[in-house]
């Protein structure tokens, strides 16, 4: 057994790093294909590869630092469908932290996920396994002592399918290369297709007895050498998942399949060679083309999603510029991204993306955040902002400081977000798989009853009916209706800006009753703003305004920012500005000596009585000069500008809308009277807002919450579904099921919207490809429904179910 350690050469003396089979691959020592594209950097040079799980074993050993392993081995690695593994303990060596990511190859329809996950999970100490069909990775949670990764790899060779680490450059090209075969194998298909129909149609047109006999069997043969290539070659998929399948004792999908196109030209050729019967040639070909084009059409659906989720897995650059000297000199150094520390100061050049959240200290740019956010416009950053990792900076470059690792950036949150979303399933998702992983045996058994029947009744007949069944009721249809939904759905919901981390979140959504928000962060901005200007007498509010700003240019303060931002004219400048700290600012603009702040210290220069105004909304600041009051600026935390329409559209669409905060209760009561809400709670600790929430769930309330503090991650867990806003606390994002990864609330009411829809077309999908084998069912068991015509049922069931999942994206 090869574990690993150092082993004695082999005995005839020839090293494993120079295989004697010069002509096989490198790791495991089977032929290489023709051409092989899979290679991997071993001993110093380039060795080729056999297939890609060889490639990524060797490539990860090697990256491990155990290529002496190459040196040492006393044979070759194991191949896919070998039951002991002798290599995989390599990957124990590069790792066992108790969660990892795998790829799995060869995933054909929902038996293969029933399958791989109850094998794995069956594995002593593996915790939880989710395959995530879209972007064929599984995701495992196990425990170091009593579980290794090589325990993964090889539980799941044994069962025949390919896995290996996930690598994402290895992933890609691998999926491109079956996307690319499919598409070779569904040309073929089609050209046969049409070519036998070129021989078909004549044969069908002369039923009337006016073509000969040796025309029609000259016919026959064409049609049969035509048929050759789409069978041998365009139907390998089907062939192989179900030699795999039946060697595992578990029918898959692809089992009628195989079935239905062997015993058909099997059928065929033996008519053909007795000179009676029918052939079914044209049936095949159109069978296997369809097929195909459904299977393709559902492919790029699912890889279009997943990529989507895959491109912010991409958005973090690898390495950065870091400038070590700064600010005495200016000079850079090229280092890992991931090396990078709070303090470290980068040079971002315009075009790159920023390597971690930093604080930028130099320079002014515009900033692309469409992959944090969603949002299409850039945003203008200037020195003191921001600018998140991942962030792509577009006009000039930047000097930043660097406020947290790249591990730790908001980029990085999300992609962890990411891993999360799309593993699990919805109750409808595990009920289409249950009943698809058990209906094909129960087809095989149904096709058997058939044709023993129709021996007994007519057996001219008994093989033309059990092909139509093994056809027509083959569960594809079952087994897309609700992945592909869900695939599109998730595609949809990451373009308008919100990612779906939880599985049950979609179909919970849409039965929510009640919609709870908070108040700071959530339906307000989370930061001051100027609300109103009250003026005195005939003083305009705006150079009020402007002359306040003036006097705060200086200052830090979040009053102070509020009211700059207010202030429309940068042509205003004060001098001889001086602080009373907690009082306000004195200053002189124009030759006039100002002071803004508390109403107290105003009126030591204004020298009157505070004027007679309305009761102040928020923090009140005044504004006066020598022996004149000018203005009272009402600052408080404002309102999101969608936050109104939002509210509105929930009550029209029957949901309560609730409003909960840590804020006094007055406070509260204010913006929910502004917002129409009517129901509102005030001075709510975290656990108060939680027993709030599980006192709805007990009357039987369905609750959605949304929230962005530290303080909501407990009612956020606890809700039904929940929402975290993306600009919020990440603990509060990850006991979340849901991310906004804007700014704005916008993109909430998308989300009920698509929900909405994704279950209403997951319903028609199941209600339909569930109607369609009760109607067809019938007929091709009596011998209505003739091979040809199942092929074409059953392929175009599976192309109704995709389209219309499809209409999702739009």
């Amino acid at each position: 057994m090869n574990d690993g350690s150092h082993e004695t050469a082999p005995e005839d003396g020839v090293s494993a790093m120079n295989p004697p089979s010069a002509g096989g691959c490198f790791h495991c020592g089977l032929p290489l294909p023709a051409h092989s594209p899979w290679s991997a950097f071993v001993g110093g040079a380039e060795r080729a590869m056999c297939c890609p799980g060889c490639a990524a074993a060797a490539q990860t050993i090697v990256d491990a630092g155990c290529g002496d392993y190459y040196d040492s081995r006393s044979g070759y690695g194991a191949t896919v469908d070998g039951s002991d593994a002798p290599g995989l303990v390599l990957f124990d060596r590069a790792g066992n932290s108790g969660e990892g990511s795998f790829t799995v190859e060869g995933i054909r329809c929902a038996a293969c996920v029933w399958l791989i996950e109850r094998r794995v999970n069956a594995l002593p100490g593996v915790l939880e396994s989710l395959l995530n069909v879209g972007s064929e990775r599984l995701q495992v949670r196990w425990d170091p002592a009593a579980c290794k990764v090589s325990d993964i790899l090889r539980a799941l060779r044994a069962i025949g399918y390919t896995a290996y680490p996930y690598d994402r450059e290895r992933h890609g090209e691998q999926l491109e290369r079956a996307r690319r075969k499919l598409f070779r194998q569904l040309f073929v298909a089609g050209l046969s297709m049409m070519q036998v129909m070129m021989y078909a149609v004549p044969v069908y047109l002369a039923d009337d007895g006016t073509m000969d006999a040796d025309m029609t069997a000259l016919m026959g043969w064409a049609s049969f050498l035509l048929t050759l290539p789409a069978v041998l070659y365009s139907a390998l998929p089907f062939f192989g998942g179900a030699w795999r399948d039946l060697r595992r004792g578990l029918p898959g999908m692809d089992v009628p399949v195989a079935l239905g196109i062997g015993a058909a030209f099997t059928g065929s050729t033996a008519a053909l060679v007795h000179g009676q019967g029918e052939v079914w040639f044209d049936s095949i070909t159109m069978f296997i083309f369809l097929l195909l084009g459904s299977r393709y059409l559902e492919l790029t659906a699912r890889r279009r999603a997943a990529r989507a989720l895959e491109a912010l897995q991409e958005g973090m650059p690898a390495s950065s510029q870091r400038m070590p000297a700064y600010p005495l000199a200016r000079g850079t150094e090229v280092v890992a991204a991931d090396s990078l520390q709070p303090g470290d100061v980068v040079l971002v050049a315009a075009g790159q993306a920023a390597p971690a959240d930093g604080i930028i200290l130099e320079g002014e740019s515009d900033a692309d955040l469409s992959l944090l956010t969603g949002e299409s416009k850039t945003r203008r950053m200037a020195v003191g902002d921001l600018l998140p990792g991942g962030a792509v900076n577009v006009t000039q470059a930047v000097v930043l400081r660097v406020q947290a690792a790249a591990r730790d950036s908001a980029l990085a949150l999300l992609v962890r977000l990411v891993d999360k979303a799309g593993q699990g399933k919805p109750a409808l998702a595990l009920w289409a798989d249950r009943v698809a992983a058990w209906s094909v045996a129960a087809l095989l058994v149904l096709t058997a009853v058939v044709f023993l029947a129709w021996q007994l009744v007519d057996p001219s007949r008994a093989w033309p009916a059990a092909i139509a069944v093994l056809v027509v009721t083959c569960p594809c249809a079952l087994s897309l209706a609700t992945p592909t939904a869900l695939a599109a759905a998730t595609d949809r919901l990451l373009r308008r800006g919100v990612l779906a981390v939880k599985p049950h979140a979609l179909e919970t959504l849409e039965r929510a009753t009640h919609v709870v928000f908070d108040k700071t962060g959530t339906l307000t901005l989370g930061r001051p703003v100027v609300r109103a200007t009250h003026t005195v007498g005939a003083v305009d509010a705006q150079a009020a305004l402007d002359i306040a700003g003036a006097l705060e240019a200086g200052s830090a303060h979040p009053l102070a920012q509020a009211i700059r931002a207010a202030a429309s004219s940068a042509a205003v400048h004060a001098r001889d500005v001086a602080g009373m700290v907690g009082q306000g600012v004195e200053g002189e603009v124009d030759g006039l000596r100002y002071r803004l702040g508390s109403a107290a210290f105003v009126a030591a220069l204004a020298g009157r009585r505070t004027p007679a105004m309305p009761e102040a909304e928020g923090s009140a600041v005044w504004l006066g000069r020598q022996g004149a009051w000018l203005a009272r600026f009402d600052i408080a935390d404002g309102l999101r500008p969608e936050a109104a329409e939002v509210v509105r559209r929930f009550e029209a669409a029957g949901k309560t809308v609730v409003l909960l905060s840590g804020d006094a209760s007055r406070a509260a009561q204010q913006v929910a009277g502004r917002l129409g809400i009517r129901l509102a709670a005030g001075d709510q600790l975290p656990d108060q807002k939680l027993d709030f929430v599980r006192e709805l769930q007990a009357q039987g309330a369905t609750v959605a919450m949304v929230g962005d503090g530290i303080n909501d991650a407990a009612v956020l867990r606890g809700a039904d579904v929940s929402f975290a806003m993306g600009g919020g606390a990440a603990l509060a994002q990850l006991h979340a099921d849901c991310v906004l990864l804007g700014d704005s609330l916008l993109p909430l009411l998308d989300a009920f919207d698509t929900a909405r829809r994704t279950l209403r077309i997951i319903r028609q999908n199941l209600a339909w490809a569930s109607a369609y084998n009760l109607a067809a069912i019938p007929l091709a068991a009596t011998g209505l429904l003739n091979p040809w015509l199942s092929g074409v049922g059953m392929a175009a069931s599976s192309a109704v179910v995709v389209l219309n999942a499809l209409r999702l994206r739009k």
